[in-house]
């Protein structure tokens, strides 16, 4: 059996099926979408921050708690990064200036002088003293005595001076006092090591007498090398040492026990301790 619908029911049935359409169709999107445009993501969150779901899930929701757990966190990375600066090390300053091992030479001129207590060891008198006979007693032996000098230092490496020495040698009572007395002209080199001690060599000529009580017997030339080294105790002293070889040619001559000596060429070695003073002449 078909029910049919009581008369005038259809018609209100339309009105209240337009109603709700056009009420549908009126209503705005929500959230500002549009009608069949997708969903719009939403922002990630910067990185180490905490979302609020984390914070709800450790506090239970509660933003004091959140807040009292954040600020700790907080102090905790300021004080690791405050330890980090600390700790970390300043790079090495360079100077800009890089100093010099040692000062540069003053090119300084000097008047140099001064004593040296003087040895003279024979190695071999030659023919003054023969090895047998009536003239074996040897009338020029070992001796020793004073040095004086005086020079020019050049603001290089070069010393030129002159040197008066005596020494009273041994004469084997031939003599009663035998003075042998030199002469000598004297150059020295010495390289600049940068050093207050320095060694040098030695070179020069002159000329010698020999006789009792500074008297004249005999007399000849002399040459001689040697080497040495300089102390410079202040920039106007210095003290050295110095070793020289000195060959020497005498003129045969007639002692005073009336015996004739040969010519002969004597051989010395020459030990120095020396003292000596600078005076400034000028600079350039």
């Amino acid at each position: 059996m078909r029910l049919r619908p009581p008369p005038g029911a259809l018609p209100v049935a339309i009105i209240a099926a337009g109603a709700l359409l056009s009420s549908t169709a009126a209503a705005a999107p929500p959230g500002g979408k549009v009608d069949g445009a997708l969903p719009r993501a939403a922002p990630a969150p910067p990185a180490g921050a905490r979302t609020a779901g984390a914070v709800d899930q450790g506090t239970g929701g509660d933003p004091d708690a959140t807040a009292a757990t954040a600020a700790p966190k907080a102090d905790d990375a300021i004080e690791a990064q405050e330890d980090g600066a600390a700790t970390a090390q300043p790079p090495p300053a360079t100077p800009r200036v890089q100093l010099a091992t040692r000062p540069p030479p003053l090119h300084v001129e000097y008047a140099q002088y001064g004593v040296a207590l003087a040895a003279e060891i024979s190695l071999d008198a030659g023919a003054a003293c023969p090895r047998s006979g009536p003239l074996y007693s040897c009338i020029l032996g070992s001796g020793g005595g004073l040095a004086i000098r005086s020079g020019y230092r050049s603001p290089g490496p070069w010393y030129f001076g002159g040197a008066y020495q005596f020494t009273k040698m041994d004469s084997s009572n031939l003599y009663r006092l035998g003075i042998f007395q030199q002469l000598r002209a004297e150059m020295r080199y010495m390289p600049d090591i940068g050093y207050r001690a320095a060694p040098y060599f030695s070179a020069g000529i002159g000329g010698v007498v020999y006789g009792n009580e500074w008297g004249v017997e005999t007399g000849g030339a002399l040459i001689f090398g040697g080497v040495g080294v300089e102390l410079e105790v202040s920039r106007r002293a210095v003290f050295g040492v110095s070793c020289v070889y000195r060959p020497v040619l005498l003129a045969g001559w007639k002692d005073t026990a009336n015996y004739e000596r040969a010519t002969a060429i004597a051989q010395f070695v020459g030990f120095e301790l020396l003292l000596e003073v600078r005076t400034e002449l000028g600079r350039r």
